[in-house]
């Protein structure tokens, strides 16, 4: 067939065949899959938009796997304090012997204008993969999929059907049913998969993993019944598996009922603009019946399918990287965490540390109970071992030995005491803004909450009416009525304000902001509301500097110190000469020196300024090149306040 193929184009490109499938639709090409063909011309397009030129400049250096921050410094030709520094404005404290993961070498290494290539160590009492035909490297991992929806819904009864028809297969006994994640095994096209999901307890312990940036879910299942349709909870739901810009596929349950209607669930999603399938959009709708069993398999086989547009990689040779999914303390056992591994393979006596617990990894257990030596990437453990119960959303990191992890451990709970004593109010918008502004796509996030419908969608349709030429406002969630903890939670979650308009916050919400740290604002007036997010546009954008003339001097001769500094007996011609004022000496036209205005005379007093028509004396940090004839011109940068 003539043409190109889709993935074939990914592959050359560096893209995968989901980014490649999008860049097609927004060029107006439909295309079905990555297997399609699209002619040369298209082709063509696309290359010229997403080929990169080669960079001559880029250096290449090679590191460890487990390179410590000195070893990746020495590298890259980088001082190791500098290296710490750069590593604790990503939020990340680590010491100089410190092992580090890949996709931290890689930011630092960017950060210097490096690229960086992992090498592979041979480890020769390792066993191999048992993966036929398996290297070193990033390897396909199992999706990770979080099953959300509204209470009554039938979320716990799809899983418990799925726990079930894994245990029929024949290959496990009993399960233990308080673990917080499990796996299991499907057959597609005669292919034997597996899928991790999560068993998160509601929205709560995904919205504390969002805050805490760990991003754990590939895909979320939205279970909505086709008896009850679109529920607050749904929309919750919707609404946080779209901040974390996950995937969705929307499960229909209940269909085995009597008063089922699908179509109605389907119109109710294309109005929250997650258009089915059915209906020329890209949501994919499955018809189940969770207590029968009825469309599961289907199911399934989208998750594994949207898996592999996905192209889900990770690197069981790489150091250590997990996420705590939940954790308690039970009797006679301690502290026991459920751990899903994202990179590397965590083995039972690493020395690790989750937030500001560490401990030594004493046993592993499987959700079936089962005794395991070692996990791989998107394998959820219990372990047990550990100093104290972590948080759900913790990193979970291996170091060096025990003392290494305890010494982490500590810094970092001195550090998070020390900053919830100054964290003792809430935060500004100013200063929620301010964390913002660091990031080169600047977007500020908003939940609105009204009285009445009419009034939400006029708040949104001012906020819309804003310019966002450098600044987007994104609204993540709408809603009547008063502020509640969901909204904050989302808020929370994002790092968002909540913006209310002729309602109040509930005493639950006022709590969890104070407790989180989030801005809710109210408004009477739908001006001072828009007001409020044109000031904080304003304070988001870079600041724009002009260059504002004070005056200009001509240097009439010069003198030389006992100490060997150079005077410039000066006139000044224009304007007045500001002690410690930005300057720039100019000579035949052309700029020879620019600095700053170190020292300032008239006769043998120091003064602040001098004006025009006056005598002075003037010296340069920097510069004693002063020719007669050179013109000082001074200046001041001025901050221009954004229009």
């Amino acid at each position: 067939m003539a043409g190109t193929r889709v993935s074939e184009l990914a592959k050359e490109l560096g893209m995968t065949n989901a980014e490649m499938v999008q860049a097609l639709v927004d060029l107006g090409v439909a295309v079905p899959g990555p297997a399609a063909f699209i002619d040369a011309e298209t082709a063509q397009i696309v290359r010229e938009m997403f080929q990169e030129a080669p960079s001559s400049a880029a250096r290449v250096v090679e590191v460890s796997p487990s390179a410590t921050v000195k070893s990746l410094a020495d590298a890259i030709g980088a001082n190791a304090g500098e290296v710490q520094k750069k590593l604790m404005e990503q939020g990340m404290l680590v010491s100089v012997n410190q092992r580090l993961s890949t996709d931290a070498m890689r930011s630092i290494a960017a950060s210097y204008g490096v690229s960086l290539k992992i090498k592979v160590e041979d480890r020769p009492a390792a066993p191999k993969p048992k993966r036929k035909g398996s290297q070193a490297g990033p390897q396909p991992r199992p999706p990770v999929v979080t099953v959300m929806g509204h209470v009554d819904h039938g979320k716990t009864t799809l899983l418990d059907y799925i726990r079930k028809t894994n245990v029929v297969a024949g290959e496990y006994g009993g399960i233990t049913q308080h673990i917080g994640a499990y796996q299991v095994e499907v057959t597609v096209e005669k292919e034997r998969r597996k899928i991790t999901f999560i068993d998160t307890p509601g929205h709560a312990a995904f919205t504390a993993m969002r805050a805490r940036g760990a991003s754990v879910t590939d895909i979320v299942v939205l279970i909505v019944a086709a008896d009850d349709g679109i529920m607050p909870q749904t929309q919750e739901a919707i609404d946080h598996a779209r901040a974390a810009e996950v995937p969705i596929i929307v499960a229909i349950n209940k269909i085995d009922r009597a008063d089922a209607n699908p179509d109605k669930v389907k119109t109710q999603l294309t109005e929250l603009g997650l258009v089915p399938r059915d209906y020329g959009g890209d949501i994919e709708c499955v018809p189940v019946s969770a207590l029968t069993g009825q469309g599961v398999n289907e199911l399934l086989e989208h998750i594994v399918f949207m898996a592999d547009l996905l192209e889900l990689k990770a690197d069981p040779n790489a150091p250590v990287s997990g996420v705590i999914i939940e954790a308690r303390l039970e009797v006679g056992r301690g502290a026991v965490a459920t751990v899903l591994v994202q990179e590397g393979t965590l083995r039972v006596g690493d020395c690790v540390v989750c937030g500001t617990v560490h401990g030594k990894i004493r046993a592993m257990t499987t959700e079936r109970g089962e005794r395991v030596a070692k996990a791989t990437p998107s394998m959820p453990v219990e372990i047990m071992g550990l100093s104290g119960v972590p948080q759900a959303g913790d990193r979970l990191e291996v170091v060096s030995d025990e003392r290494c992890a305890r010494q982490i451990a500590d810094t970092r709970t001195r550090q998070q005491r020390e900053a919830n004593l100054q964290r003792s109010r809430n935060l500004s918008l100013e200063e929620v803004l301010e964390g913002l502004r660091k990031g080169e796509a600047t977007e500020l996030r908003v939940v609105v909450k009204g009285d009445v419908q009419g009034s939400v969608e006029a708040v949104v349709g001012a906020l819309e009416n804003l310019p966002q030429e450098s600044v987007a406002v994104k609204v993540l969630r709408t809603g009547v009525g008063n502020i509640t903890e969901n909204d904050v939670q989302l808020a929370a979650a994002c790092q968002a304000i909540v913006l209310g308009f002729n309602v109040r916050t509930d005493q639950m919400a006022q709590a969890a902001a104070e407790r989180q740290h989030v801005d809710v604002k109210t408004f009477q007036v739908i001006y001072e509301l828009t007001d409020a997010i044109e000031r904080a546009i304003k304070g988001m954008l870079a600041p724009v500097y002009e260059e504002v003339p004070l005056g200009k001097a001509e240097v009439r001769a010069t003198f030389r110190t006992p100490r060997g500094a150079v005077i410039a007996g000066c006139y000044v011609t224009e304007g007045k000469v500001v002690r410690n004022a930005e300057a720039r000496v100019v000579r035949a036209k052309k700029v020879v020196f620019a600095g700053r205005v170190d020292s300032l005379r008239h006769l043998k007093d120091d003064v602040r300024e001098m004006a025009q028509g006056f005598e002075c004396g003037i010296m340069m940090d920097g510069f004693n090149d002063f020719k007669v004839g050179d013109t000082i011109e001074v200046f001041e940068n001025r901050r221009v306040e954004p229009e």
